[in-house]
């Protein structure tokens, strides 16, 4: 499988691309730092194996471990600090700068190479970054314009199986124009709503089709990868699609799931029904997968999502974007009203569903706020696949749940409320904070006390735990760790 790691991706630049040589170089440091950072970040606050206990004193963090002690600096390990050239991480005394070295050293050598991989590709996305798109810009310049992907996750760029190639083909970063294939599928082998027709993506393609010759091309169409790599946007058209491809990026391999392709349109209606103030569901109107040994493909289905209409003056903006537009200098008018209104738009939709059994997973990436004349007005969701729906709370406020596949259904209030708050507060939010502090000057307290809601109030937040999933026996089964709660009190 294609992992390439620094000196792989080095290699292949100075092979195919020796114009972005150079600025990899450059960039490779900083990457490098940053990955760094949120693995010092996870070993400060998740419950990664072999931890035995942490401790502070001034401004380091010691973290024992049955690997040895790690010590390094405390505020580096924050959530979305930024990270410092040269972070340096020492384990018994022994200097880190890079974070696959440390793995290894930990007695992590897969996860290793998963980080090695997302340091690389970090680099080469720094290495041609863009212009930082205006907030009124389309919304495929706005999602690729989010060059650094998952803030918190040491595997933030982590594409298994892609070549360096690959990555310069099809990585949103990179800003490339692809061709989504279509293919027609023999009716008695098709499973879903629409015609016997699937949109595959083009790595798909050209590494999986040939075991099913029985697939028919039948033509390709241009599109951009959104910040998902395997969603897409055609041109001209009116839909987003969300193709499988076979590579891990982040913790899972992209496919599609015949749960996903069951779940849209009965979510989309109960969250229609739900009618949450100031929410509009990007509805999943269509699905469908091919039929392999009678069973559903997830390598081989997709799932189509239909625009929002924008009203003229109106732009959708992902949560990711926005943060990322921040960072990169875009200046707001009134930033401390801009937040305030942005925290109402994004917390009382949520909290009305929370209340009544559905918690949605908005993160930065599946989330998008509507400016209206530049000020937030109104809040778009995309992608049920994190969503958690509570079938008795719903039928204490009167509605029948819909028919459910998969792990969406739970009636553990506990596990409804971690999965909306990490996403939502200690990621999406915070996120905000955190740009909007350092590009501003207003200190993180104000801010989160233009978000307080009383409901937000009590004990300390949950926070997705990715470092530890990825190292867990079962890496698809949420794991939560705790960070202080700017709100209580």
């Amino acid at each position: 499988m294609h992992a390439p790691d620094p000196a792989a991706t080095r290699a292949a630049l100075h092979r195919d691309r020796p114009d972005l040589l150079a600025p990899f170089d450059r960039e490779l440091p900083g990457a490098r730092a940053a990955v760094l950072a949120r693995l010092w970040g996870a070993y400060a606050r998740e419950p990664v194996p072999g931890l035995l206990r942490r401790a502070r004193s001034g401004g380091r963090l010691t973290v024992h471990t049955g690997a040895g002690v790690l010590d390094g600096p405390a505020d580096a390990a924050e959530p979305y600090a930024p990270a410092a050239g040269g972070l340096t991480v020492h384990l018994d005394g022994a200097a880190h700068t890079d974070p696959a070295a440390l793995a290894r050293a930990l007695g992590h050598p897969g996860f290793a190479v998963e980080v090695d991989n997302s340091v690389a590709n970090l680099a080469l996305a720094r290495a041609a970054p863009a212009r930082a798109p205006a907030l009124t810009a389309t919304l495929p310049q706005l999602e690729q314009s989010v060059v650094d992907g998952h803030p918190l996750h040491p595997c933030c760029r982590t594409r298994l199986g892609m070549s360096t190639l690959d990555v310069l083909r099809y990585a949103p970063e990179h800003r490339p124009v692809v061709r989504l294939h279509v293919v027609r599928v023999p009716p008695a082998r098709w499973y879903g709503d629409g015609p016997p027709l699937l949109p595959v993506h083009p790595w798909q393609y050209e590494h999986v089709l040939d075991a099913y010759p029985w697939l028919v091309p039948v033509g390709r169409v241009p599109a951009r990868p959104l910040m998902s790599l395997r969603t897409m946007a055609p041109a001209g058209a009116t839909h987003h699609v969300k193709t499988a491809v076979d590579v891990q990026m982040t913790s899972a391999v992209r496919t599609v799931s015949p749960a996903a392709v069951r779940n849209g349109p009965a979510v989309t209606a109960l969250l229609a029904a739900l009618a949450a103030p100031g929410l509009t569901v990007m509805a999943e109107d269509r699905a469908g997968a091919v039929l392999v040994d009678g069973e559903p493909s997830r390598s081989l289905a997709y799932l189509r999502r239909r625009l929002p209409r924008l009203a003229p003056g109106e732009a959708a903006v992902p949560l990711a974007s926005l943060a990322a537009a921040v960072r990169a200098g875009h200046r707001l008018p009134d930033p401390l009203g801009f937040f305030t209104a942005l925290a109402g738009v994004l917390l009382t939709p949520l909290l009305h569903l929370l209340r009544r059994g559905v918690a949605l997973e908005a993160h930065g990436q599946n989330t998008l706020v509507v400016l209206r004349d530049g000020h937030p007005h109104r809040l778009l969701y995309r992608d049920f696949g994190g969503v958690r729906i509570s079938p008795a709370a719903l039928r204490r406020h009167g509605v029948e749940p819909p028919p459910l596949h998969g792990d969406l259904v739970t009636d553990d209030p506990h596990a409804l409320r971690a999965k909306l708050l990490a996403a939502a507060v200690s990621g999406a939010l915070a996120e905000q904070v955190a740009a909007f502090s350092r590009a501003y000057g207003i200190t993180p307290a104000l801010l989160w006390t233009r978000a307080a809601r009383p409901e937000l109030r009590d004990g300390p937040l949950p926070v997705k735990a990715t470092t530890a999933m990825r190292l867990a026996t079962d890496p698809l089964t949420d794991v939560w760790a705790t960070v202080p709660n700017p709100m209580a009190g």
